[in-house]
């Protein structure tokens, strides 16, 4: 990563006169600011403006990073994030990118240019470099939900015994045609969902059937269209698996529309339940991720990073943390 040392040494000048030129805070003469500005351009040096922030005081603020909001437990999460962040006397700014890694990217780099102390993400797994390098820039960073970068501290759950565990409480209802709805193996979440659900279902000696859905997105079309998917697959499904709340709904709402009845003839279970799946009409059985200590957790250690000398900054931990089984009218 270029410095300001390496821009003044590119433009034959002092650092002092690079800071000058770049912070427009006294006169630069115009053909030495072209010559910065085309070392800046050579050596796509990103000025860290939160670095500068920092030298005149923390401000306070923790830039969360989401996938989504509506309906996820992303939402009970950043409730968490924004509530505990507060009673620390910290402020948040909220973005969320649809899972889009060129949005992801735009919103990390508006972070890191002097918006934030700290960054909570719940990443793609697409803008690594990018996240490494704020991190290595003084960034405070803690990943929630996915741990997609081992160098960065997480606060995760326990997703692939979701999956394991579920397929086993499924096995002792009577299930034997279990499938599953999941989503993009390149997020861990998910992949470490279907390593459960793998592992299970070998030791059992019962035949998987996943979902293949070319909609893309995790959404309530996608859940519906994965549903027909396993029932296409298997007609003697008497069970399904959804990844997270918003496929069980759609699941539902399409073995509704096949007059299929749920929990009499398939019995359903989300693998990643939040509040939503006890309101709906048919309640959701559901692995109760705990979003609230998860988010108090991540909120503590990103602030804690923040606040650590230079010179001493806390060792990267990987916490994770177990669901509990909610069991309710689908299975």
């Amino acid at each position: 990563m270029a410095t300001l040392k390496d821009v003044a040494r590119l433009a034959c000048v002092d650092v002092s006169t690079v800071s000058r030129a770049l912070n427009n805070t006294s006169y630069v003469h115009p053909d030495t600011k072209a010559r910065i500005f085309a070392a800046v351009k050579e050596l796509s040096y990103q000025p860290n403006v939160l670095a500068q922030g920092l030298r005149q005081g923390k401000r306070h603020t923790i830039g969360v990073v989401v996938p989504r909001l509506h309906l996820t437990l992303f939402a009970d999460i950043t409730q968490s994030i924004e509530s505990e962040s507060r009673k620390l006397g910290y402020a948040t700014l909220i973005c969320h990118t649809e899972d889009d890694p060129v949005i992801e990217k735009e919103c990390l780099n508006r972070l890191r240019n002097g918006f934030v102390d700290g960054i909570i993400i719940a990443g793609t797994g697409r803008n690594g470099h990018l996240l490494r390098d704020i991190h290595a820039g003084g960034i405070a960073v803690t990943q929630i939900v996915r741990k997609q970068e081992g160098t960065i501290s997480s606060v995760i759950a326990d997703y692939d015994a979701c999956g394991y565990d579920t397929v086993r409480y499924l096995y002792s209802r009577g299930c034997r045609e279990i499938g599953l709805i999941n989503g993009t193996t390149s997020l861990a979440p998910y992949r470490e969902r279907y390593n459960g659900y793998h592992r299970a279902m070998e030791e059992l000696g019962l035949t998987e059937t996943c979902a293949t859905s070319p909609m893309p997105g995790n959404n309530f079309e996608y859940g519906y269209q994965c549903t027909e998917d396993l029932l296409n697959q298997n007609p003697d499904l008497d069970a399904i698996m959804a990844a997270v709340d918003i496929q069980g709904m759609a699941a539902i709402r399409a073995l509704k529309d096949r007059k299929i009845r749920v929990p009499e003839q398939i019995r359903l279970v989300s693998l990643t339940g939040h509040s939503i799946g006890g309101l709906l009409e048919t309640t959701m059985t559901s692995l109760e991720i705990p979003a609230h200590e998860m988010g108090e957790k991540a909120t503590h250690m990103v602030i804690d990073e923040i606040e650590a000398p230079s010179d001493n900054k806390p060792s990267v931990q990987h916490l994770v943390f177990s669901a509990s089984l909610v069991e309710r009218e689908s299975s």
